[in-house]
Protein backbone atom coordinates (compact mmCIF):
# COMPACT_ATOMS: atom_id res chain seq x y z
CA UNK A 1 0.00 0.00 0.00
CA UNK A 2 0.91 3.75 -0.88
CA UNK A 3 2.44 5.25 1.90
CA UNK A 4 1.10 8.85 0.83
CA UNK A 5 2.61 11.03 3.60
CA UNK A 6 6.44 9.56 2.38
CA UNK A 7 5.12 10.74 -1.27
CA UNK A 8 3.64 13.93 0.42
CA UNK A 9 7.51 14.82 2.04
CA UNK A 10 9.13 14.26 -1.13
CA UNK A 11 7.53 17.14 -2.43
CA UNK A 12 8.86 20.84 -1.65
CA UNK A 13 5.51 21.75 -0.08
CA UNK A 14 5.48 18.51 1.88
CA UNK A 15 8.84 19.89 3.00
CA UNK A 16 7.89 22.72 4.28
CA UNK A 17 4.85 22.12 5.48
CA UNK A 18 6.20 19.04 8.03
CA UNK A 19 8.89 21.57 8.63
CA UNK A 20 6.74 24.22 9.90
CA UNK A 21 4.47 21.72 12.04
CA UNK A 22 7.34 20.28 13.50
CA UNK A 23 6.18 17.21 11.79
CA UNK A 24 8.61 13.54 11.07
CA UNK A 25 10.33 14.15 7.51
CA UNK A 26 11.08 10.59 6.13
CA UNK A 27 13.91 10.25 3.31
CA UNK A 28 13.16 7.98 0.35
CA UNK A 29 15.58 5.00 1.66
CA UNK A 30 17.63 3.52 -1.55
CA UNK A 31 17.43 0.07 -1.42
CA UNK A 32 19.43 -2.83 -3.64
CA UNK A 33 19.00 -2.84 -7.44
CA UNK A 34 20.93 -3.71 -10.12
CA UNK A 35 21.98 -0.06 -10.70
CA UNK A 36 22.79 0.83 -7.10
CA UNK A 37 24.49 -2.71 -5.90
CA UNK A 38 26.57 -0.74 -3.42
CA UNK A 39 26.61 2.94 -1.43
CA UNK A 40 27.83 5.61 -4.25
CA UNK A 41 30.52 7.38 -2.43
CA UNK A 42 33.82 6.50 0.01
CA UNK A 43 33.83 5.18 3.17
CA UNK A 44 36.11 6.58 5.99
CA UNK A 45 37.58 4.20 8.14
CA UNK A 46 38.31 6.02 11.49
CA UNK A 47 39.66 4.62 14.91
CA UNK A 48 39.20 5.46 18.23
CA UNK A 49 42.47 4.68 20.43
CA UNK A 50 45.14 2.60 19.60
CA UNK A 51 43.66 -0.25 17.72
CA UNK A 52 45.33 -3.99 17.22
CA UNK A 53 43.32 -4.31 13.80
CA UNK A 54 43.68 -1.63 12.00
CA UNK A 55 45.32 -2.88 9.20
CA UNK A 56 43.23 -6.12 9.09
CA UNK A 57 39.86 -3.94 9.43
CA UNK A 58 41.13 -1.61 6.39
CA UNK A 59 41.94 -4.86 4.37
CA UNK A 60 38.33 -6.40 4.67
CA UNK A 61 37.18 -3.09 4.05
CA UNK A 62 38.74 -2.61 1.10
CA UNK A 63 37.15 -6.05 -0.54
CA UNK A 64 33.92 -4.50 0.69
CA UNK A 65 33.60 -2.79 -2.55
CA UNK A 66 32.88 1.65 -1.76
CA UNK A 67 36.73 3.50 -2.04
CA UNK A 68 37.98 3.28 1.36
CA UNK A 69 39.64 6.86 2.38
CA UNK A 70 41.03 8.56 5.45
CA UNK A 71 38.91 12.07 4.78
CA UNK A 72 36.23 13.23 2.58
CA UNK A 73 33.76 15.60 2.29
CA UNK A 74 30.52 13.48 1.75
CA UNK A 75 31.35 10.22 3.10
CA UNK A 76 28.62 7.57 2.02
CA UNK A 77 29.82 5.51 4.94
CA UNK A 78 31.82 5.76 8.34
CA UNK A 79 33.33 2.98 9.93
CA UNK A 80 34.53 3.97 13.12
CA UNK A 81 37.06 1.62 14.84
CA UNK A 82 36.33 1.54 19.12
CA UNK A 83 37.67 -1.39 19.53
CA UNK A 84 40.52 -0.29 21.96
CA UNK A 85 38.20 1.79 24.25
CA UNK A 86 38.50 0.04 27.02
CA UNK A 87 38.19 3.63 29.68
CA UNK A 88 35.73 5.56 30.42
CA UNK A 89 37.84 8.46 29.40
CA UNK A 90 39.00 6.75 26.35
CA UNK A 91 35.62 7.01 25.18
CA UNK A 92 36.41 10.99 24.18
CA UNK A 93 38.19 9.48 21.15
CA UNK A 94 34.74 8.13 19.89
CA UNK A 95 33.32 12.07 20.18
CA UNK A 96 36.54 13.37 18.72
CA UNK A 97 36.53 11.03 15.75
CA UNK A 98 33.10 11.73 14.57
CA UNK A 99 31.69 14.82 16.04
CA UNK A 100 34.08 16.97 12.99
CA UNK A 101 32.07 14.64 10.15
CA UNK A 102 28.61 13.22 11.31
CA UNK A 103 27.01 16.08 9.89
CA UNK A 104 29.06 15.36 6.22
CA UNK A 105 27.16 12.11 5.93
CA UNK A 106 25.78 11.83 2.62
CA UNK A 107 21.79 11.36 2.68
CA UNK A 108 20.82 7.23 3.02
CA UNK A 109 24.55 6.99 4.58
CA UNK A 110 25.71 4.43 6.84
CA UNK A 111 27.75 4.30 10.42
CA UNK A 112 29.16 1.25 11.76
CA UNK A 113 30.92 1.68 15.00
CA UNK A 114 33.48 -1.37 15.25
CA UNK A 115 33.52 -2.74 19.04
CA UNK A 116 34.18 -5.70 21.17
CA UNK A 117 32.44 -7.82 24.06
CA UNK A 118 32.50 -6.46 27.47
CA UNK A 119 34.63 -8.22 29.87
CA UNK A 120 33.76 -10.45 32.52
CA UNK A 121 37.26 -9.54 33.72
CA UNK A 122 37.87 -5.77 33.71
CA UNK A 123 34.98 -4.13 34.64
CA UNK A 124 36.13 -0.77 33.41
CA UNK A 125 36.34 -2.12 29.78
CA UNK A 126 33.28 -3.53 30.01
CA UNK A 127 31.80 -0.08 31.18
CA UNK A 128 33.42 1.51 28.19
CA UNK A 129 31.91 -0.64 25.41
CA UNK A 130 28.90 -1.31 26.75
CA UNK A 131 28.84 2.92 26.59
CA UNK A 132 29.21 2.41 23.13
CA UNK A 133 25.62 0.94 22.66
CA UNK A 134 23.75 3.40 24.09
CA UNK A 135 25.62 6.20 21.88
CA UNK A 136 24.83 3.66 18.51
CA UNK A 137 21.46 3.73 19.41
CA UNK A 138 20.91 7.29 19.93
CA UNK A 139 23.25 8.29 17.49
CA UNK A 140 20.57 6.08 15.09
CA UNK A 141 17.60 7.98 16.41
CA UNK A 142 18.69 11.44 16.13
CA UNK A 143 20.98 11.45 12.48
CA UNK A 144 18.06 11.39 10.11
CA UNK A 145 18.02 11.69 6.19
CA UNK A 146 17.59 8.04 6.18
CA UNK A 147 21.02 7.16 7.29
CA UNK A 148 21.52 4.25 9.97
CA UNK A 149 23.96 3.30 12.66
CA UNK A 150 25.12 0.02 14.21
CA UNK A 151 27.31 -1.16 16.36
CA UNK A 152 29.22 -4.38 15.60
CA UNK A 153 31.17 -6.18 18.07
CA UNK A 154 34.18 -8.29 16.89
CA UNK A 155 35.52 -11.17 18.99
CA UNK A 156 39.28 -11.27 19.18
CA UNK A 157 41.02 -12.49 15.68
CA UNK A 158 37.69 -12.03 14.03
CA UNK A 159 37.53 -9.27 11.70
CA UNK A 160 38.01 -11.75 8.31
CA UNK A 161 34.74 -13.56 9.77
CA UNK A 162 33.01 -9.78 10.02
CA UNK A 163 32.95 -9.14 6.53
CA UNK A 164 29.59 -10.58 5.17
CA UNK A 165 28.28 -8.41 7.71
CA UNK A 166 30.40 -5.31 6.93
CA UNK A 167 29.16 -5.81 3.03
CA UNK A 168 25.75 -5.89 4.24
CA UNK A 169 25.67 -3.16 6.55
CA UNK A 170 27.57 -0.65 4.36
CA UNK A 171 25.37 -1.65 1.30
CA UNK A 172 21.95 -0.47 0.22
CA UNK A 173 20.32 -4.32 1.10
CA UNK A 174 20.51 -3.02 4.81
CA UNK A 175 18.56 -0.17 4.19
CA UNK A 176 15.83 -0.61 7.19
CA UNK A 177 18.53 -1.68 9.69
CA UNK A 178 19.14 0.73 12.73
CA UNK A 179 20.38 1.14 16.23
CA UNK A 180 21.74 -2.55 16.10
CA UNK A 181 23.90 -4.12 18.03
CA UNK A 182 25.10 -7.04 16.23
CA UNK A 183 28.35 -9.83 17.34
CA UNK A 184 30.59 -11.91 15.36
CA UNK A 185 31.99 -14.75 16.94
CA UNK A 186 35.61 -15.97 15.60
CA UNK A 187 34.74 -18.69 13.55
CA UNK A 188 36.17 -18.87 10.02
CA UNK A 189 33.91 -17.86 7.49
CA UNK A 190 33.40 -20.22 4.39
CA UNK A 191 34.61 -18.82 1.06
CA UNK A 192 32.57 -17.26 -1.12
CA UNK A 193 33.34 -17.65 -4.92
CA UNK A 194 31.08 -14.70 -6.59
CA UNK A 195 30.02 -12.32 -3.98
CA UNK A 196 27.35 -11.50 -6.88
CA UNK A 197 25.95 -14.86 -6.47
CA UNK A 198 26.83 -15.89 -2.71
CA UNK A 199 24.22 -18.59 -2.72
CA UNK A 200 24.90 -20.14 -5.87
CA UNK A 201 24.75 -24.25 -5.28
CA UNK A 202 23.11 -24.37 -2.32
CA UNK A 203 19.08 -25.22 -1.61
CA UNK A 204 17.30 -23.18 0.39
CA UNK A 205 13.55 -23.69 1.56
CA UNK A 206 11.52 -21.10 2.53
CA UNK A 207 7.92 -21.22 4.31
CA UNK A 208 4.94 -19.39 4.18
CA UNK A 209 6.25 -18.58 0.55
CA UNK A 210 3.56 -18.18 -1.92
CA UNK A 211 3.29 -14.31 -0.89
CA UNK A 212 3.97 -11.82 1.31
CA UNK A 213 7.27 -11.62 3.25
CA UNK A 214 7.96 -15.49 2.08
CA UNK A 215 7.42 -14.67 -1.34
CA UNK A 216 10.43 -11.83 -1.11
CA UNK A 217 12.54 -13.80 0.63
CA UNK A 218 12.05 -16.60 -1.53
CA UNK A 219 13.06 -14.01 -4.76
CA UNK A 220 16.25 -12.52 -3.23
CA UNK A 221 17.56 -15.79 -2.13
CA UNK A 222 16.87 -17.06 -5.89
CA UNK A 223 18.48 -13.61 -6.80
CA UNK A 224 21.59 -14.49 -4.94
CA UNK A 225 22.08 -17.96 -6.71
CA UNK A 226 20.25 -20.84 -4.57
CA UNK A 227 18.01 -22.92 -5.56
CA UNK A 228 14.59 -22.28 -3.21
CA UNK A 229 11.62 -24.94 -2.32
CA UNK A 230 8.59 -22.91 -1.89
CA UNK A 231 6.75 -24.17 0.92
CA UNK A 232 2.74 -22.70 2.58
CA UNK A 233 -0.49 -24.56 3.03
CA UNK A 234 -2.31 -26.38 0.54
CA UNK A 235 -4.92 -23.36 0.34
CA UNK A 236 -2.52 -21.28 -0.97
CA UNK A 237 -1.39 -23.14 -4.16
CA UNK A 238 -2.07 -20.99 -6.58
CA UNK A 239 -0.15 -18.02 -5.15
CA UNK A 240 2.55 -20.81 -4.01
CA UNK A 241 2.88 -22.44 -7.61
CA UNK A 242 2.74 -18.83 -9.70
CA UNK A 243 5.77 -17.41 -7.14
CA UNK A 244 7.67 -20.62 -7.40
CA UNK A 245 7.44 -20.78 -11.57
CA UNK A 246 8.41 -16.67 -11.45
CA UNK A 247 11.60 -18.07 -9.62
CA UNK A 248 12.36 -20.81 -10.86
CA UNK A 249 12.17 -22.89 -7.60
CA UNK A 250 10.12 -26.19 -6.32
CA UNK A 251 6.67 -25.61 -5.01
CA UNK A 252 5.99 -27.55 -1.93
CA UNK A 253 2.19 -27.46 -0.66
CA UNK A 254 2.46 -28.47 2.68
CA UNK A 255 0.72 -27.44 5.91
CA UNK A 256 4.05 -26.99 8.09
CA UNK A 257 2.06 -27.48 11.04
CA UNK A 258 1.36 -31.59 9.83
CA UNK A 259 2.78 -34.35 12.10
CA UNK A 260 4.98 -35.52 8.56
CA UNK A 261 6.00 -32.37 8.06
CA UNK A 262 9.80 -32.79 8.49
CA UNK A 263 9.68 -36.14 6.74
CA UNK A 264 7.88 -34.53 3.67
CA UNK A 265 10.38 -31.63 3.47
CA UNK A 266 13.12 -34.04 3.79
CA UNK A 267 12.08 -35.92 0.87
CA UNK A 268 12.01 -32.48 -1.12
CA UNK A 269 15.15 -32.18 -0.75
CA UNK A 270 17.27 -35.81 -1.41
CA UNK A 271 20.85 -34.07 -1.11
CA UNK A 272 19.74 -31.99 1.72
CA UNK A 273 19.25 -28.10 2.90
CA UNK A 274 21.77 -25.61 3.24
CA UNK A 275 19.53 -23.01 4.39
CA UNK A 276 16.13 -23.22 6.46
CA UNK A 277 13.88 -19.96 6.70
CA UNK A 278 10.93 -20.30 9.23
CA UNK A 279 8.81 -17.46 7.84
CA UNK A 280 4.95 -19.12 8.15
CA UNK A 281 2.98 -17.56 10.60
CA UNK A 282 -0.39 -16.37 11.52
CA UNK A 283 -1.99 -14.15 13.39
CA UNK A 284 -5.62 -14.48 15.76
CA UNK A 285 -5.70 -11.26 17.54
CA UNK A 286 -8.09 -10.83 20.75
CA UNK A 287 -7.05 -9.31 24.13
CA UNK A 288 -6.66 -12.11 26.41
CA UNK A 289 -9.95 -11.56 28.13
CA UNK A 290 -11.75 -12.35 24.92
CA UNK A 291 -9.60 -15.34 23.68
CA UNK A 292 -11.02 -18.33 23.15
CA UNK A 293 -8.35 -21.39 23.93
CA UNK A 294 -8.59 -22.64 19.84
CA UNK A 295 -7.03 -18.79 18.91
CA UNK A 296 -4.50 -19.30 21.29
CA UNK A 297 -3.33 -22.45 20.01
CA UNK A 298 -3.47 -21.85 16.83
CA UNK A 299 -1.00 -19.44 16.99
CA UNK A 300 1.41 -20.79 19.25
CA UNK A 301 1.51 -23.96 17.34
CA UNK A 302 2.16 -22.63 13.62
CA UNK A 303 4.72 -19.62 14.86
CA UNK A 304 6.60 -21.49 17.09
CA UNK A 305 5.55 -25.32 18.37
CA UNK A 306 6.04 -26.24 14.20
CA UNK A 307 9.71 -24.59 14.07
CA UNK A 308 10.58 -26.59 17.13
CA UNK A 309 9.54 -29.65 15.97
CA UNK A 310 10.59 -29.53 12.02
CA UNK A 311 13.93 -27.66 13.21
CA UNK A 312 14.69 -30.82 15.73
CA UNK A 313 13.98 -33.50 12.94
CA UNK A 314 15.87 -32.19 10.07
CA UNK A 315 18.78 -31.91 12.66
CA UNK A 316 18.30 -34.88 13.68
CA UNK A 317 18.51 -36.64 10.74
CA UNK A 318 21.04 -35.01 9.00
CA UNK A 319 18.83 -32.98 6.36
CA UNK A 320 20.31 -29.47 7.39
CA UNK A 321 23.69 -29.90 5.52
CA UNK A 322 27.08 -28.60 7.66
CA UNK A 323 27.47 -25.23 6.75
CA UNK A 324 24.24 -24.53 6.79
CA UNK A 325 22.04 -21.85 7.81
CA UNK A 326 18.79 -21.91 9.99
CA UNK A 327 16.57 -18.98 9.65
CA UNK A 328 13.89 -18.02 12.19
CA UNK A 329 11.25 -15.07 12.00
CA UNK A 330 10.66 -13.03 15.41
CA UNK A 331 8.75 -9.70 15.41
CA UNK A 332 9.43 -6.81 17.34
CA UNK A 333 6.09 -7.79 19.24
CA UNK A 334 8.25 -10.79 20.34
CA UNK A 335 10.29 -7.91 22.09
CA UNK A 336 8.37 -5.23 23.23
CA UNK A 337 4.72 -6.75 23.53
CA UNK A 338 1.43 -5.98 21.80
CA UNK A 339 -2.02 -4.62 22.85
CA UNK A 340 -4.23 -7.64 21.75
CA UNK A 341 -1.57 -10.47 20.59
CA UNK A 342 -0.79 -12.08 23.85
CA UNK A 343 -0.51 -15.21 21.80
CA UNK A 344 1.41 -13.83 18.79
CA UNK A 345 3.91 -11.94 20.67
CA UNK A 346 4.36 -15.41 23.06
CA UNK A 347 5.06 -17.26 20.07
CA UNK A 348 7.73 -14.60 18.52
CA UNK A 349 9.66 -13.96 22.07
CA UNK A 350 9.54 -17.95 21.84
CA UNK A 351 11.26 -17.61 18.47
CA UNK A 352 13.80 -15.61 20.44
CA UNK A 353 14.52 -18.03 23.15
CA UNK A 354 14.69 -21.09 20.77
CA UNK A 355 17.71 -18.73 18.98
CA UNK A 356 19.74 -17.73 21.97
CA UNK A 357 19.86 -21.43 23.38
CA UNK A 358 19.64 -23.60 20.13
CA UNK A 359 22.61 -21.30 18.20
CA UNK A 360 25.75 -22.50 19.89
CA UNK A 361 24.75 -26.25 20.37
CA UNK A 362 23.82 -25.81 16.30
CA UNK A 363 27.10 -24.83 15.44
CA UNK A 364 28.89 -27.28 17.68
CA UNK A 365 27.25 -30.60 16.96
CA UNK A 366 26.01 -29.40 13.42
CA UNK A 367 28.26 -27.23 11.88
CA UNK A 368 24.62 -24.86 11.62
CA UNK A 369 24.05 -21.46 13.01
CA UNK A 370 20.25 -20.53 14.02
CA UNK A 371 19.68 -16.79 14.00
CA UNK A 372 16.54 -14.57 13.63
CA UNK A 373 14.96 -11.56 11.76
CA UNK A 374 12.47 -9.33 14.20
CA UNK A 375 10.01 -7.42 11.93
CA UNK A 376 8.54 -4.11 12.68
CA UNK A 377 5.94 -2.21 10.72
CA UNK A 378 6.45 -4.08 7.21
CA UNK A 379 3.97 -2.68 4.21
CA UNK A 380 2.38 -6.17 3.89
CA UNK A 381 -1.26 -6.30 2.95
CA UNK A 382 -2.00 -7.49 6.23
CA UNK A 383 -0.39 -4.25 7.51
CA UNK A 384 -3.01 -2.36 4.89
CA UNK A 385 -5.82 -3.96 6.49
CA UNK A 386 -4.94 -1.89 9.97
CA UNK A 387 -7.01 0.97 10.17
CA UNK A 388 -5.49 4.32 9.01
CA UNK A 389 -4.67 6.34 12.05
CA UNK A 390 -3.05 2.88 13.54
CA UNK A 391 -1.64 2.18 10.56
CA UNK A 392 0.05 5.85 10.07
CA UNK A 393 1.20 5.79 13.83
CA UNK A 394 2.68 2.37 13.15
CA UNK A 395 4.70 4.02 9.84
CA UNK A 396 6.23 6.95 11.91
CA UNK A 397 7.19 4.69 15.45
CA UNK A 398 10.52 4.14 13.95
CA UNK A 399 13.91 6.37 13.53
CA UNK A 400 13.06 6.54 9.91
CA UNK A 401 9.51 7.19 9.90
CA UNK A 402 8.16 5.04 7.75
CA UNK A 403 7.43 1.25 7.05
CA UNK A 404 9.66 -0.91 5.58
CA UNK A 405 9.19 -3.61 3.02
CA UNK A 406 9.07 -7.14 2.85
CA UNK A 407 12.47 -7.01 0.93
CA UNK A 408 13.99 -5.26 4.05
CA UNK A 409 13.44 -9.15 5.97
CA UNK A 410 14.69 -10.88 2.30
CA UNK A 411 18.10 -8.83 2.44
CA UNK A 412 18.74 -9.74 6.16
CA UNK A 413 17.59 -13.39 6.03
CA UNK A 414 20.25 -13.59 2.69
CA UNK A 415 22.69 -12.14 4.92
CA UNK A 416 22.33 -15.17 7.54
CA UNK A 417 22.10 -17.57 4.96
CA UNK A 418 25.67 -16.03 3.30
CA UNK A 419 28.39 -18.85 3.64
CA UNK A 420 31.09 -16.21 4.97
CA UNK A 421 28.28 -15.51 7.94
CA UNK A 422 29.60 -18.45 9.70
CA UNK A 423 30.39 -16.38 12.66
CA UNK A 424 27.20 -14.69 12.40
CA UNK A 425 25.18 -17.22 15.13
CA UNK A 426 22.54 -16.70 17.73
CA UNK A 427 21.78 -13.03 16.70
CA UNK A 428 18.29 -11.38 16.44
CA UNK A 429 18.16 -8.53 14.10
CA UNK A 430 15.05 -6.12 14.20
CA UNK A 431 14.47 -5.19 10.99
CA UNK A 432 12.09 -2.02 11.81
CA UNK A 433 14.04 1.59 10.88
CA UNK A 434 14.66 1.22 14.77
CA UNK A 435 11.45 1.12 16.46
CA UNK A 436 11.22 3.73 19.43
CA UNK A 437 9.83 0.67 21.15
CA UNK A 438 11.35 -2.16 22.62
CA UNK A 439 15.07 -2.76 22.86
Amino acid sequence: MADRYLHLTGTATGRFLTRKLGLPQPAQLRRWTLETQTLTGPVLHLTAGDSAVTDELGTVLAACGPEVVARADRPAGIVLDATAVDTAAGLGAVHAALHPVVRSLAPGGRIVVLGTHPSSDDHHQAAAQQALEGFVRSLGKEIGKGATVQLLRIAPGSVAGAESTLRFLLSPRSAYISGQVIEVNDAAPDPVADWAAPLAGRTALVTGAARGIGASVASVLARDGAHVICLDIPQAQEDLVRTADRLGATALPLDITADDAAERIAAAAPDGLDILVHNAGITRDRRLANMAADRWASVIDVNLDSVLRTTDALLKAGTVNRGGRIVATASIAGIAGNNGQTNYAASKAGIIGLVRSLAPRAAADHGVTVNAVAPGFIETKMTAAVPLFIREAGRRMNSLSQGGLPVDVAETTAWFAQPASTAVNGQIVRVCGQSLLGA
